[in-house]
Formats: C-alpha cells, structure tokens, sequence
C-alpha cells in the first residue's frame, strides 16, 4: 500500500472517529438535559471510549452516574477527569458529593466509610482553595465534617478518636458559621450549626463525667 494511500486512510478514520464521538457527545448532553441519565451514561461512554481523554464528555458521564447513584463509576469518572484538569473545582464537587453518599450506605464497612467521609472533606478543601468564593463547598464541608466527626467519635469502632472528634466537630461550626454569616436568612443552615453545636456539646458533657 502506498504512503499517501496510508495517509488518506487514516486521516479518513481519524475524521469517523471525531464524528463518531461528536454525536454520542450531543446525545448524551441532550439525554442529560431531558434527565435521562440512563441513556446519557450509554451515549458518553462510547464517546469515552472513542477518546478518553475529552474532558466535557467525562464531566458529563461523571455528573450523569452520579445522578443515575452510580457513585462508585462517577468517583472513577471525575478522578480521570482531574488528572486532565486539577483545577475542574466541580469535580472535586461532585466527586464529594459521590464519596459521601457511598459513605451513608447502611451496608458500608467502617473503614469505607472513614476513607469516603475523610475524601469528601479533602475534595472540598481542593475545590474550596480553586474557588473560595462558592459557599456551597462550606456548607457541604460543614455537613461532613460533623458526619466525620460523630463517627470518630463512637467508641464502638477501633477508628474512635476523640481528639479527631472534636476537631472535626469544631471545623464543621466554624464552615457552618461562615456560611449563615454570609446568608442571614438561611434557616436550614441555622439548623445545621445548632445540629453541630449540640453534639460538640453532648462530646464535652460525656468526656467530662
């Protein structure tokens, strides 16, 4: 086979393949859009597999298993999307989001679960040092880390720690309280400290008697 007849070959394949890919981009953002994930997820992994490193098709297949509770495959997703962009702050977002919800599961081991609650919290400290300026990324550290910290403190676990406890119990008024300064009105947030609050509290009150 002749040169030019290689080079037109492949140049040929290269422009199906973009194509190809093009279009389970656009199918998958319109099955996103009309929120069905299920069908996002089928079109964005082929365009995965077409090229995988397209960082708007992983953000998109991430963002459509996390919505489709595949929190485990959109964990995957975004840690491949971050290692083609480290400063993609909605990344680290949704991957935390992703962590701890795999960290709630009834049926997670203790170990699971210290690791997914100590990842979210790490996730949204990147995404917060990216944009400090998005308060969400406070208001969802906050919750962690009073999960975190009511878990290290349960001395039914060989991962108690009370210092941690504390600690972490202390971080998640001081995230909280920043939040409700900057929105006065937010009842649910309110809700929250006081929520917080309460256990660092009752954590005092118990390591006192």
């Amino acid at each position: 086979m002749k040169f030019s007849v290689i080079v037109s070959f492949l140049i040929i394949s290269s422009v199906e393949s973009l194509l190809g890919q093009s279009a389970y981009i656009k199918m998958g953002q319109q099955a996103l859009m009309d929120g069905d994930f299920k069908t996002a997820v089928n079109h964005l992994e082929k365009a995965c597999v077409v090229d995988s490193t397209n960082a708007n098709a992983l953000w998109m297949l991430g963002y459509s298993y996390y919505h489709d509770q595949n929190y485990k495959k959109s964990i995957i997703t975004y840690t491949r999307l971050l290692e083609i962009k480290p400063a993609d702050e909605s990344a680290y977002y949704f991957r935390a989001l992703s962590k701890s919800f795999l960290a709630r599961d009834a049926q997670a081991l203790p170990a699971d679960k210290e690791k997914n609650l100590l990842g979210a919290i790490i996730d949204l400290t990147n995404a917060i040092s990216i944009n400090p300026a998005d308060i969400k990324f406070y208001q969802n550290r906050g919750i962690f880390y009073r999960e975190y910290g009511v878990f290290k403190l349960q001395k039914s676990t060989k991962f108690y720690d009370r210092n941690r406890g504390l600690k972490s119990l202390k971080a998640s008024i001081a995230d909280l309280e920043k939040v409700l300064n900057e929105n006065p009105d937010r009842k649910d947030i309110a809700s929250l400290l006081d929520l917080s609050k309460q256990q660092l509290n009752a954590a005092n009150l118990i390591a006192n008697k």
